[in-house]
């Protein structure tokens, strides 16, 4: 009897723990891209999961285009995701100004700690310098990260290459769902 409970525990833990998944609608195409850039992220760096499980939310930017020559800029449209269920819409704009050369493509994903920074970031609260700590993903990169200011960001390149030694910042928007 207490093996079939612990059994019956371990089961309502795994599908609570499954449940939590974001699980894409497949008719929107945003959903899908989203899905995609998870899936490779974990693969590039499985420790990232923690990030995952514990955020209270985060916001998935599957496709940024970046590219510059003195003057750059980049541009990605994602979803907010909490509780494995899309919150919103948001995008990230970036522009820079300095030494830069190139173009590349990458996936960001920006984990919020608790609610407070979620709000925050729903609010238009959140702005940071385009060089902002983030964590480039690779195998291991994310066992030393840490949430900064309740924000923890990692991009996972795609492909392009960049030079760049710049200013400048980035900036979000919301639309709830």
């Amino acid at each position: 009897m207490r093996k079939l409970l612990f059994g019956f525990v371990l089961l309502c833990v795994g599908l609570t723990a499954y449940a939590a998944e974001f699980q894409p609608d497949t008719s929107d195409p945003l959903q899908l891209d989203v899905q995609k850039a998870i899936l490779e992220i974990k693969k590039a760096d499985p420790g990232i999961q923690k990030f995952f499980d514990q955020a209270a939310g985060y916001a998935v930017y599957p496709s940024v285009g970046k590219g510059g020559f003195v003057v750059g800029g980049a541009y990605g449209k994602g979803l907010v995701i909490v509780n494995g269920l899309v919150d919103g819409y948001t995008t990230m704009s970036q522009a820079t100004v300095g030494l830069q050369l190139g173009g590349q493509k990458y996936a960001q994903f920006i984990f919020f700690k608790d609610d407070v920074a979620l709000a925050d970031f729903k609010r238009g609260n959140l702005e940071f310098g385009a060089q902002a700590s983030a964590v480039a993903a690779k195998s291991g990169a994310s066992a030393d990260a840490a949430y900064n200011a309740g924000v923890a960001i990692f991009t996972n390149a795609a492909g392009g290459l960049m030079v760049e030694g710049t200013v400048g910042g980035q900036k979000f928007t919301y639309e709830p769902k």
